[in-house]
């Protein structure tokens, strides 16, 4: 799934959480948190 590969490396910090139906990822959401210095 190069979807989330590339979701993964453009993410310093965060989640990502996905979504099954019937075993298959249906659905992607991204959580991704900005330091603050």
């Amino acid at each position: 799934m190069g979807t989330l590969k590339e979701m993964l490396q453009a993410m310093k910090y965060g989640s990502i959480t996905l979504i099954v139906q019937d075993g298959k990822i249906i659905q992607l959401e991204k959580n991704e948190k900005v330091r603050l210095k």
